[in-house]
């Protein structure tokens, strides 16, 4: 079978890039995108055939339209037996493409759920009327667009409750993959790790505040950006406000990546709301303890107490008092991680994935 993967550009790899490109490298498919970075590809570790569809701007909104409007235009007259559609931006593809499966990491996030707080956060006020338009907009042919596809399956329970209050679809649930066997536990080191892109809806600020109080404590955090204003806003504002013990690196291979993962003492993440979170996955399969909020994705992942702490109405002052609790024996987490990853291992999501194409 002959099978093409959409999605929206490859030029920044975060968790949903690397679902593409594993699903890309275990059932051949070539991936059709816009823009694409090769270096920042191979350090992750993949070499795949990736087909460009045509430039698209640098800067939002810009950059979602024209993406959205090449993968509508984009007919490759049934060179495929199946596409897998695996992006937001790039589900104008189903257009033309059939037949497909749609893969949701969420709906378009700036116009469903984070609408608001993309308003509130992201647009300047003397610009909101325009934005609101444009989001007036995008929801009517997102969910046009939708109508197309022939099945919708997507990432968590989370998204799947989106997906049925703005689009009305039932979907199914597969898991996204890691690939458990590649990650290691070393030792409880001195650091602990933050891996995410740098954009305002990760709240990494809340971070960086937690550890100006723990001077002790140091930080590691990856994070990646795309070029865009509002990424570079964004990553400028947290190198200006970090402390000491806090580090930023970007755009390191997935050597480098695993090698942290295995030596931290712990993992973190503050995202809002995460639609999945592929991140705290592999941290557990590393055999670190997760310190997470207590809403989306999270919830379906980490055991409260067991592979982690869950934190409702997450701040700065309870993130605290969480590395706190989890740094007195962060060893004593190590063996239910591993064995909480393993319920999300690539082979688990590969014979789901499977099943449903044929």
């Amino acid at each position: 079978m002959k099978i093409a993967i959409f999605h929206n550009y490859m030029d920044n790899i975060g968790g949903a890039e690397k679902v593409g490109l594993l699903l890309a490298r275990e059932i051949k498919a070539d991936i059709y995108t816009t823009v694409t970075n090769k270096e920042f590809i191979k350090k992750m570790g993949f070499n795949i055939p990736i087909k460009t569809i045509g430039w698209i701007p640098v800067n939002a909104p810009f950059r979602q339209q024209m993406a959205q409007i090449r993968f509508r235009n984009l007919n490759l007259k049934r060179e495929y037996d199946y596409y897998f559609i695996e992006g937001d931006w790039s589900l104008s593809g189903a257009i033309n493409n059939k037949p497909s499966i749609w893969y949701v990491h969420s709906p378009i996030r700036e116009i469903w759920d984070l609408y608001e707080y993309t308003r509130k956060n992201n647009v300047p006020y003397y610009a909101r009327q325009i934005f609101d338009m444009w989001v007036k907009y995008n929801r009517r042919v997102n969910i046009a667009y939708s109508n197309h596809v022939s099945k919708i399956i997507c990432n968590s329970e989370n998204t799947k409750k989106r997906v049925k209050k703005y689009l009305n679809k039932d979907a199914e649930v597969v898991y996204p993959p890691v690939e458990t066997n590649k990650y290691k536990y070393k030792k409880n080191g001195e650091y602990w790790l933050s891996v995410n892109r740098l954009i305002t809806h990760k709240r990494i600020e809340m971070q960086i505040k937690a550890f100006r109080e723990l001077p002790k404590e140091k930080l590691i955090i990856v994070g990646s950006y795309e070029k865009s204003r509002h990424f570079r806003e964004y990553a400028d504002y947290i190198n200006k406000i970090k402390p000491d013990n806090v580090e930023i690196v970007s755009w390191i291979s997935s050597e480098q990546l695993n090698e942290l993962y295995s030596n931290c003492k712990g993992f973190i993440t503050t995202a809002l709301n995460e639609d999945f979170g592929l991140t705290p996955v592999e941290a557990m399969a590393s055999g670190k303890a997760v310190i997470a909020p207590e809403e989306g994705g999270y919830k379906e992942t980490i055991i409260n107490g067991v592979t982690g702490i869950l934190i409702k109405a997450i701040n700065a002052e309870k993130l605290i008092s969480a590395i706190k609790i989890v740094g007195k024996n962060p060893e004593r987490y190590r063996f239910e991680c591993i064995k909480r990853a393993k319920n999300f291992d690539l082979n688990v999501f590969m014979k789901k994935i499977r099943e449903i194409m044929h």
